[in-house]
């Protein structure tokens, strides 16, 4: 496949044409995790919890593989630009072993550690139970997730957007129809409740990690895998750490950021962590699509960059921002006209629903100034400025919001928690701007 297009092609119909498919995409994503949160809430409130606490562990395990293949796409794609081959190939050479090495890593480490990571958040035997059961089965995919992940990348380098929806959309399917059959025992399969979840999950993660196996083989693109290109390169790996660290990091900040606000709000009542869990199930349809916007503008970013079209560069960031932005505003009506109705999709308990409703109307008003900081960072990620990137995500999520939150508790009490989001997002959207300006002006 000739990867011209991403240079020659009008900006705003080939960014719509890259970021459509991975919009669709991250949109059926959103479905699917929503479908599990329902089905699981159709157990019990202590299985939502759960399913809660666990969250902030499976972010972290989807946050290496997403990150690093961030790293993998970026230098791919910078590599093709710059018509390196070799380098190209020997970067998604590498990147596969890698990915399949955290995969491995990831599978040990978070099975052992979640009992003890629930048992920081809640005392409820039942709960942390739930919790184990659901994870044991859940993290031993991280293998399959960190392989599947690192394919999706090394298409999307070569502008292959539409195989990576039709595999994300037959993954996303096969959950959402697997997940009441083994969660509820229907026809012939025996009821697994929360651990059927788990492994309708991931079966449909292996479904697209076969699909992507499949293509490779039968319709071979310009980046090849082989034993060939494994040959010593520290300076490779390098490269694709020094992206795919940060991009981690800015990935796995929402996990450190939840379980810090769950310390808070479980202080109050652990209404507000099942909110604060609905919050981040029901925020993914906002933010995988911009995400998909992202996973579209990052290739063309770093081909465009390797190629030394600068000036279209800066045109495709302009764009992207636009689209993100068209993105928030609407999230912000939809969670103002109905968010008791939003909340309701996980919990009968009146009061959870009046809690959340409440935090809804406030956490809405910062969507907007987060499509800055959201476009920066991925702009930043394929430019290959890993670092800038994190610094955006450590505003974002960390220095600003968590202090926020614990300073405003103190005088408003749980809502403190909620305006501190709003607060963050703007003062992000600032420093994110300056950022951008600064670093993309930078020589690499």
């Amino acid at each position: 496949m000739d990867e011209r297009f991403m240079r020659e092609r009008p900006v705003l119909p080939l960014l719509t044409s890259m970021a459509l498919p991975m919009v669709i995409s991250m949109l059926v994503n959103s479905l699917y995790n929503i479908v599990d949160s329902f089905f699981v809430a159709k157990i019990s409130e202590d299985a939502m919890t759960a399913l809660s606490l666990v969250y902030p562990i499976q972010n972290l395990i989807g946050a290496v593989a997403i990150g690093f293949g961030v790293g993998m796409n970026a230098v791919i794609a910078y590599h093709l630009g710059a018509k390196e081959d070799q380098k190209a190939n020997i970067a998604a050479t590498h990147g596969l072993l890698l990915s399949a090495a955290h995969g491995l890593l990831l599978t040990a480490v978070c099975i052992v550690g979640t009992p003890a990571f629930l048992r920081m958040f809640t005392s409820s035997e039942q709960v942390i139970a739930l919790g184990t059961r659901y994870s044991t089965v859940a993290f031993s995919f991280s293998l399959v997730i960190a392989l599947g992940l690192a394919f999706e990348k090394i298409f999307q380098a070569v502008g292959r957007m539409k195989l990576t929806m039709v595999s994300l959309l037959c993954g996303c399917v096969t959950n959402i129809l697997l997940d009441p059959v083994l969660i509820f025992g229907l026809g012939p399969f025996p009821e697994l409740g929360i651990t059927g979840a788990a492994l309708a999950t991931g079966i449909g993660q292996t479904v697209s990690l076969l699909i992507y196996i499949a293509v490779y083989l039968l319709q071979p693109v310009r980046v090849r895998l082989g034993r060939r290109y494994l040959v010593r390169s520290g300076r490779m790996d390098r490269k694709l750490y020094a992206i795919g660290i940060p991009a981690i990091l800015n990935l796995a900040l929402p996990s450190l950021l939840i379980s810090a606000l769950n310390v808070i709000l479980a202080g109050y009542s652990q209404i507000y962590v099942v909110v604060l869990g609905v919050y981040y199930k029901l925020q993914t349809f906002l933010y995988l699509p911009a995400n998909g916007i992202i996973q579209g503008m990052r290739p063309l970013v770093s081909y465009n960059y390797g190629a030394g079209e600068h000036r279209r560069v800066r045109q495709i960031y302009s764009a992207a921002l636009c689209m993100n932005a068209s993105i928030m505003a609407l999230g912000t009506v939809i969670c103002l006209l109905v968010p008791d109705q939003l909340i309701g999709l996980f919990t009968t308990n009146p009061e959870t629903v009046a809690a959340g409703g409440t935090a809804l109307r406030i956490i809405c008003a910062g969507f907007l100034f987060s499509a800055v900081s959201v476009t920066s960072s991925g702009a930043l990620e394929g430019l290959g400025k890993g670092a800038p990137s994190l610094v955006i995500s450590l505003f974002r999520y960390l220095l600003l919001i968590v202090p926020a939150a614990a300073a405003l508790s103190r005088f408003m009490g749980p809502s403190g928690v909620w305006w501190a989001f709003p607060v963050a997002e703007l003062f992000t959207a600032g420093a994110a701007f300056l950022i951008y300006r600064r670093s993309a002006a930078a020589p690499q």
